[in-house]
């Protein structure tokens, strides 16, 4: 059984977490809190040296880190993960836009105007970047979903839950998403995915397990 060492309120664990529930994946939840300098023990820097979270245990001793890496790693080979070689790329390249464009943006001004303490007094100067550059990505989304219902092979994968972690968590720190329609329809169809879990949600909180994406996986 994997081991998942993540934080409850950090949008790249949460990305994991939501690909293992749709997939009815087993795991153990290990929570870290960054916040308080969990991440930064010897014991977990021996796991993985850069002292972040999300960070899958695959096998006894072997870790895999990075979210979208571990979002293809569980995915691969079941309806997550596009079968045609373009639509796999396409897949991708919409996970390394989420890395590069809306992450570092929105990624960064939920980190710190919601989580933490103080957090928009000690980031005042980075504010105005995060929300041009992060309005600039939530644009390129919408223009694609104009035309989509999903990113990548008009279906639900992997690409979509990259993109969800965050984009989901938009209002609570300072985004509007009252102009992008075609965003808010597309996080409404996400949230009707068989096995769809919320951020707060919790491995065995619940008495029936989420429903699986297909039947036999």
């Amino acid at each position: 059984m994997y081991k998942l060492y993540s934080m409850q309120r950090s949008g790249n664990s949460y990305k994991v977490r939501l690909a293992l529930a749709v997939l009815n994946t087993p795991y153990e939840a290990i929570e870290i809190d960054i916040l308080r300098g969990e991440s930064r023990t010897p014991e977990f820097l021996a796991k993985n040296p850069s002292g972040q979270v999300p960070l899958l245990e695959v096998a006894e001793g072997r870790y895999l880190a990075e979210s979208n890496a571990i979002l293809w790693y569980v995915a691969i080979g079941t309806p997550l993960a596009p079968e045609s070689r373009i639509e796999r790329a396409e897949a991708l390249q919409w996970m390394f836009f989420e890395q590069h464009a809306l992450e570092p943006n929105l990624g960064a001004a939920y980190f710190w105007l919601s989580l933490v303490r103080g957090g928009r007094d000690l980031q005042t100067h980075a504010l105005e970047d995060w929300m041009e550059r992060g309005y600039a990505a939530l644009q390129v989304m919408e223009n694609h979903l104009k035309d989509h219902a999903y990113f990548a092979a008009e279906q639900f994968t992997v690409a979509d839950i990259a993109l969800y972690g965050y984009t989901h968590v938009a209002d609570r720190c300072d985004f509007d998403l009252t102009t992008f329609p075609s965003i808010r329809a597309w996080l409404r169809r996400v949230e009707q995915a068989p096995g769809f879990v919320t951020m707060d949600w919790q491995p065995g909180t619940e008495t029936e397990p989420p429903p699986r994406l297909v039947a036999g996986l």
